[in-house]
């Protein structure tokens, strides 16, 4: 397969060198609008339709390496250092696999510190997608002029003061993260078996009307989704179009009751179908999760091991699933706090269940915000919230610890071995964009090859290309990481005319 898929990129690229009478190839470098770094290309066929297109990632991270040698406690620092936009996700699942390399298990107290904390951040981070990242498609509209489709065209579009509300909630749920874990871009905050700061009685009325305002804000949002996006009928079309729809495997973490959690549960994944395919804790990941390597990008690919890997093609029968927020809530049978529940059956009463269009995530988000406000209040009523007693100390020789938690994105495995000393000896670490990467690329060349005909291309119709991929909400600076350590480099020695004369590859 690997040899195969070699065979088609030197085709592509071979093609692409051809004179402009013949084919040529269109390149979206970079793609905007997400974390970390991206480029499409996009190569065209004599009579001006795609042929193939692909979704590449060309930065490279080595976390995974430079973390050897190290003691397992610096985790939650080091991998939080990944991504500046969701190092919580990082520093929260490496928390947990320390928990688990420790076998050590925190006071309620602290579980629900961890917890508060990581809603707080699941909120704050959909915020930033819904009106800053993937919003401005539309909000301002996938054809707007590419000046407007940002946070400065969103706020002419709904309003100075309705920008400042957004501003002001992200500014004062970061504050709150700031006062529990030193700082909201690399928290202090998790430690092997607890935390390492609570939450005194003094603080938590600022707590509780932070809280209160937030969930205001989350209601807001579901109601300028319904406003500004499920009244609209073009935007309707636009998201149940087959051109952003896949029939894939869903994974994502629910709870005891199935329901979607972000912090803390077991795995379940259902096929296209929306049958139940598996249900197991982090610690059996590797028993589910393989990953694919293709010489065209730096992400590897995920598939179901039970299913093994086909190729990029969707069904029952490929290997393929999805993570993220629509995933979640196909993988889940409710939401557990009782408006996002309202809200998760309305979502599904109008898509079907499961739902298969990839532009369906920017709802499913938004009924997640809701559940994250939800539950930050209960967290901040409840009594055990200022309790003192927020650390269980460990006393276990160390080999191997897994933590998983729901990043924003996707499902998040941390998966750490060390010496009896606690220095890591391994490293392994899937992130959500890896999780997506193989339906990601299926959607953006099933999106290149729906919207371009006849060479015809427009500003307009390459970002609705992009919203292919914008909508998974993707982090390539959490993806790219490689366990050989070592950058592939590829040499190519061109003629005059662009022609491949030689290539050497390390």
């Amino acid at each position: 397969m690997h040899d195969q898929a070699k065979e088609l990129w030197n085709e592509a690229q071979a093609r692409a060198n051809r004179s402009a009478m013949h084919s040529r190839r269109i390149t979206i470098d970079p793609i905007t609008r997400l974390e970390g770094h991206g480029k499409i290309d996009i190569f065209l066929n004599a009579e001006g339709n795609v042929d193939r297109a692909f979704f590449q990632v060309p930065e490279l991270r080595g976390f995974e390496i430079f973390s050897l040698g190290r003691p397992a406690e610096d985790m939650p620092q080091i991998t939080s250092r990944i991504c500046g936009v969701c190092p919580t996700a990082h520093h929260m699942c490496a928390t947990k696999a320390l928990d688990d390399l420790y076998k050590v298990d925190p006071p309620p107290t602290a579980k629900k510190l961890r917890e508060l904390m990581y809603n707080i951040f699941m909120l704050e981070d959909h915020a930033l997608h819904v009106y800053i990242l993937g919003g401005p498609d539309f909000i301002v509209g996938p054809d707007a002029p590419a000046a407007l489709r940002n946070v400065v065209g969103v706020i002419g579009k709904v309003g100075v003061e309705i920008g400042k509300k957004v501003i002001s909630t992200r500014r004062r749920l970061r504050e709150l993260m700031i006062q529990m874990a030193g700082k909201a871009v690399h928290p202090v905050f998790g430690l092997p078996g607890g935390v390492s700061k609570g939450i005194t009685e003094e603080d938590i009325g600022h707590f509780r009307e932070v809280a209160q305002d937030a969930l205001a804000f989350a209601h807001f949002t579901l109601q300028v989704f319904h406003d500004l996006v499920l009244k609209n009928d073009d935007y309707v079309k636009l998201i149940t179009s087959d051109t952003y729809t896949h029939q894939t495997y869903y994974m994502g973490l629910v709870d005891d009751n199935n329901n979607v959690t972000f912090y803390d549960g077991n795995l379940r994944v259902v096929d296209p179908t929306g049958d139940v395919f598996a249900r197991f804790p982090a610690q059996k990941y590797l028993d589910y999760v393989g990953e694919h390597v293709e010489p065209w990008s730096y992400v590897k690919f995920c598939y179901l091991k039970p299913v093994g890997w086909k190729g990029f093609t969707d069904g029952v029968d490929s290997g393929i699933y999805s993570v993220a927020p629509l995933a979640r809530l196909n993988a889940a049978q409710g939401m557990a706090t009782p408006e996002a529940q309202k809200a998760y059956d309305e979502y599904f009463a109008t898509l079907g269940q499961p739902v298969h269009h990839t532009l369906a995530n920017h709802w499913a988000r938004v009924v997640e915000m809701l559940q994250a406000a939800e539950r930050i209040v209960e967290l901040v009523h409840d009594p055990e919230i200022t309790g003192t007693d927020i650390r269980t100390l460990p006393t276990k020789t160390p080999t191997s610890g897994i933590g998983v938690v729901e990043a924003p994105r996707g499902t998040l495995f941390h998966h750490y071995e060390t010496d009896e000393r606690g220095l890591i000896t391994k490293a392994n670490l899937i992130v959500a964009t890896q999780n997506n990467s193989a339906r990601m690329a299926m959607s953006v060349e099933k999106a290149a090859k729906d919207l371009i005909h006849d060479g015809e291309v427009s500003d307009g119709l390459l970002n609705r290309i992009e919203m292919a991929f914008r909508a998974y909400d993707p982090c390539h600076a959490c993806a790219t990481h490689t366990l050989p350590g070592q950058m592939p480099l590829i040499a190519r020695i061109r003629s005059c005319d662009g022609s491949i004369l030689r290539e050497e590859r390390r």
